[in-house]
């Protein structure tokens, strides 16, 4: 089998998976572009994180980092095989990770639903393996929850937002909900990967509001805070 030329629809098996290395080959920033924190923490008591995949990773990660109560954001791959993956190599579908958005919050300001509510409304979750042009395992629409209330917050708002789907005669959500723990480590992207579009402000994105809106439940989230949805 030539590099590169398998079905990216399909998800390899860890035998199927590049072998990858026991070692990061490029640098990562060490500071947020946009929020001026820690990318790789330390980070203040209390934060807790959250990873979502919903398609390429830079016009996912500008709606994350606009947010408010969010500490810092980065983007990486998750939920595959292969060990420190490149950006090259994920491309492929042959490690299996989903290009991911690492997002540390406050909980005393934000909350997990309100995080899921920019999430759901701010990509299609009903395209298997696809967002718009970009087509592979890569891009497809996942959460993973690092905390029994996040995965709490995953379910309901996956509920909630299929509602609002039905109701306008959309599809069935694709989203996949796994606990970060069973999805493996997360790994850092490059460092151009990082915060692209504000290094790149007309740079490539396909993310923005679908037109719907998660009716997440008030009474849960922080009362100071704004809920209505990032623009892109």
């Amino acid at each position: 089998m030539f590099f590169g030329s398998r079905d990216k629809t399909v998800m390899p098996t860890r035998e199927e998976a590049l072998p990858g290395r026991d070692h990061r080959i490029f640098p990562v920033p060490t500071t947020h572009e946009v929020l001026g924190t820690p990318l790789e923490g330390p980070w203040p008591d209390g934060t807790e994180v959250i990873y979502v995949a919903m398609g390429c990773f830079w016009g996912a990660e500008r709606i994350m980092w606009k947010l408010p109560g969010v500490v810092t954001t980065a983007v990486g791959y998750l939920g595959g095989f292969t060990p420190n993956p490149t950006y090259e190599e994920t491309c492929t579908g042959r490690t299996g990770h989903a290009e991911t958005v690492l997002v540390a919050y406050d909980p005393a300001v934000t909350s997990p639903e309100l995080i899921l509510k920019a999430f759901w409304e701010n990509h299609d979750p009903t395209t298997l393996n696809r967002q718009g042009n970009d087509i592979g395992t890569a891009y497809r629409s996942a959460i993973f929850p690092t905390t029994p209330a996040q995965q709490a917050a995953a379910e309901t708002t996956r509920e909630a937002f299929q509602g609002e789907l039905t109701r306008v005669g959309a599809g069935e959500i694709s989203t996949v909900i796994q606990p970060a723990e069973q999805a493996g480590p997360f790994w850092y992207a490059e460092d151009y990967h990082q915060q692209y579009l504000h290094k790149n402000p007309n740079g490539y994105c396909n993310h923005g509001p679908n037109g719907l809106t998660c009716p997440v439940g008030v009474a849960s989230l922080p009362a100071q805070v704004d809920v209505a949805p990032p623009s892109a």
